[in-house]
């Protein structure tokens, strides 16, 4: 009985090491959690979904290979409060920073996703960009945006910076570090 209880042990210890549910690599060597969809990247046409469904517009830049990408969709999005905030608060369309798929902008603009990237200044991998309920006409995505953030970041901040864009904390004027800190205090 004592060898069941150490190997069931030795089991339960290896499978809590793992990621939660790490996202399969697509064919491009993108990550495919089950949070993204799959749209034409037409970014007017999802924004209306995104806000018919209640949700806020999330635009994602990965890249294959990216370490950082990894480290995002294996530590980070899979924490349970965080991959809810992505499942019921948002509307999540990935772009390959070197990809060729057609993307539309919010003024018409039509670009390869890499071209697109150039456009709207996207420069690392992962960068997300959180857009506003309504976009002015005339408007590029990265004009529109209310926050793009570059890089990965641990638990704590990825859900605060979720939060703060759902809650649109941005609207009574608290810049996202001043809420970062008075939200995390001494959990950071």
């Amino acid at each position: 009985m004592t060898r069941f209880l150490s190997r069931l042990v030795a089991v339960l210890a290896l499978t809590l090491a793992l990621p939660l549910s790490a996202a399969e690599l697509g064919d491009d060597g993108l990550h495919n959690p089950t949070w993204l969809r799959d749209t034409f990247k037409d970014m007017s046409d999802d924004l209306t979904e995104a806000n018919a469904e209640g949700k806020r517009l999330l635009i994602i830049f990965e890249q294959r290979g990216c370490i950082y990408c990894t480290k995002m969709h294996e530590e980070v999005f899979p924490d349970p409060e965080i991959d809810a905030l992505l499942h019921d608060s948002y509307f999540v369309v990935q772009m390959n920073l070197f990809g060729d798929v057609e993307v539309t902008d919010f003024d018409g603009t039509a670009l390869p996703e890499k071209d697109m990237a150039r456009r709207w200044g996207i420069m690392f991998t992962p960068t997300m960009m959180f857009m506003p309920e309504t976009v002015e006409e005339g408007k590029t995505a990265a004009q529109a945006a209310v926050v793009a953030m570059p890089g990965a970041f641990g638990k704590g901040t990825t859900k605060a910076l979720l939060t703060w864009v759902r809650d649109k904390e941005y609207e009574n004027g608290e810049h996202f570090q001043k809420y970062l800190a008075r939200t995390m205090g001494d959990n950071g």
